[in-house]
């Protein structure tokens, strides 16, 4: 165990001194810290199924109160962290993915464009994805991954050409890539007039309803019976 977390370290080093993390100041992560300690002490303090389905990534997942239920029988673990971008993510996916025995990984992030002064351009998001599933594979070599695409929303509509050249950067190397899959919820959360559809979100018109949660789920939970398939 401690050789192998001295070489996933030395990846980690690897990886951080030639890639787009250079130009993160460890003050654009610190804030997620809280969040990912109470996850280190969930892992002391509970016990996990083997072969659980980890959900990681943003507010959308940290939300999902209806998880568990909505993805049964398959044994999940939660850890979305609002606010969560890529930029920070990455320097948190080892303590995040722990130990568990996990089954497939299946990811949401939708902060890395948002009107921000601190935005990454699509290409540094597509590089920082590419690192995630670099992580991802450093310790779960063969489990299948899932992107969640980033979901069109009436708050970041301004910025939706940039956030969508996001969806269409990863999906195409979703699609190029073994084992690595791109859910598209793009098509279902827009209404005829090819807007975001306004009722399936509360007040601020970023975060799912209970019944865009019901949508979201049934797309998502069809890709994953879809994949456990044929793996």
């Amino acid at each position: 165990m401690v050789k192998r977390n001295f070489l996933y370290l030395f990846i980690v080093v690897l990886w951080t001194s030639c890639s787009p993390l250079k130009k993160f100041s460890p003050d654009d992560r610190a804030w997620a810290l809280p969040e990912i300690r109470a996850f280190e002490k969930l892992d002391l303090n509970n016990n996990y199924p083997e072969d659980a389905i980890l959900f990681i990534g943003s507010s959308s997942i940290r939300l999902w109160k209806t998880l568990e239920e909505d993805m049964a029988p398959f044994p999940v673990i939660q850890r979305g962290y609002g606010g969560a971008h890529f930029r920070d993510m990455v320097f948190y996916t080892d303590r995040i993915l722990a130990d568990h025995s996990l089954s497939m990984v299946v990811c949401f992030v939708a902060n890395d464009i948002s009107g921000s002064p601190k935005d990454s351009t699509p290409k540094e998001v597509l590089r920082l994805f590419k690192l995630f599933v670099k992580q991802v594979r450093a310790k779960y070599p063969n489990i299948p991954i899932m992107q969640i695409a980033v979901t069109p929303t009436q708050s970041r509509w301004d910025y939706w050409e940039k956030i969508n050249e996001v969806n269409e950067l990863i999906e195409a190397y979703c699609q190029k890539t073994d084992n690595l899959y791109f859910i598209d919820t793009v098509p279902t959360y827009l209404d005829a007039k090819g807007q975001p559809k306004p009722e399936w979100f509360v007040e601020d018109q970023l975060h799912l309803n209970q019944e865009g949660y019901t949508v979201w789920n049934r797309i998502i939970k069809a890709e994953i019976e879809r994949i456990k398939k044929q793996n």
